[in-house]
Parts: C-alpha cells; structure tokens; sequence
C-alpha cells in the first residue's frame, strides 16, 4: 500500500512539473489581421481578462461586433479586452481576404478591439488556441461568435455560446466578476 502511495504521489510530482514547464494557454503568437508582425498573446494579454470571440461577417450575429466593442471599450482600462479571430469555418460566413475582413469591421461597426488573423476554429485544422480552448472547456465552437472568457491568471473561466449577446448579464457578470480578481503581475 505505502508503494502505491509512493508511486502515486511521485506522478503528481511528475505532472506538476510537466504542467509548471508546459506553454499556457496565451502561449501562442498570431497576426494581427492584414499585419504582418506576430504577437505574442502571453506577453501582449498576459494577466488581463480576455474574451476571445470567432467570427464572422456574413453571419446573423454579426451585429454583436457592436457590442463586443462596447464592451471591449467599457472594461479595457480594469485590464480587459476582446480579441476577435475571424473564422470560415461554419456556411462560409467570412470569405474575403484579411484586409476586406479589416475594412468591414472598421467601416460597419467601428470595431477598435484586437482583431487576428483568419483561421481554423474547429475540428483537425483547428488553430493552436482554439484546440485548447476546446480541450480546456469541452466545447467547440458551434458556430460564429462563441465567446471563451479567459481569467488573468490565463485559465478559462467560461463559455458562451453564439446566442449569448454582449450585453447578456450572464456575460456581463462573469466578466465583471473575473475583473476583481487581483493582476497577476504581468
């Protein structure tokens, strides 16, 4: 029994070093979309309140940029911001090239917030951070505008599915609630 116990304890040691060495979840680079420099999302986001969003141009949520801006605009100076990753992946809702993804956004809805590159959501493509946010929360994006609320500590504290509006106080109060806690020195 205490063999058992030994073997046990020593694979949990095992585990948390792998875990303490192991990249986070923002520890991945992107570009900006239509830029050409990569960030880091660890050093760029590291210890702020996040609320990754995928979407999409031609999607009937569309019209929730206007709220994610609203809100990117309301909460980013307590250390919160929204960062879009536009996404073709459901009915071919986003087809235009980075650029004219970029225009629209910034033409139609006066999107400021951090928008990325164009890239795989779902399934074996998947985008390195879509994967862990799927594997971290057991859910995949469904469709356009699925909404992932990463705390400063770099873990996700929810999900949101497409329906759920910006202004939902479900949302709302997880990203108030998450804005209390402590910066994590970053």
């Amino acid at each position: 029994m205490v063999f058992k116990s030994l073997k046990l304890l020593a694979f949990v040691a095992v585990l948390a070093v792998f875990d303490a060495h192991a990249g986070g979840l923002l520890d991945v680079t992107y570009r900006p979309l239509a830029g050409k420099t990569p960030v880091e999302l660890d050093k760029a986001y590291g210890g702020k309140v996040l609320l990754v969003v995928n979407t999409a141009s031609k999607c009937g949520f569309t019209p929730q940029y206007e709220g994610l801006e609203a809100m990117h605009q309301k909460y980013s100076a307590q250390g919160f911001a929204v960062l879009g990753f536009p996404s073709n992946d459901f009915r071919g809702q986003e087809p235009g090239s980075e650029q004219q993804i970029q225009e629209f956004c910034t033409l139609t809805y006066g999107v400021k917030f951090p928008m990325f590159e164009k890239v795989h959501v779902v399934g074996d493509e998947a985008t390195p951070l879509y994967k862990a946010l799927a594997r971290e929360t057991g859910v995949a994006p469904g469709w356009n505008f699925h909404k992932y609320l990463i705390g400063r500590d770099g873990r996700v504290l929810a999900q949101f599915p497409s329906k759920v509006e910006p202004d939902d106080p479900r949302l709302v109060q997880a990203v108030e609630n998450a804005l209390k806690a402590p910066p994590t020195g970053k």
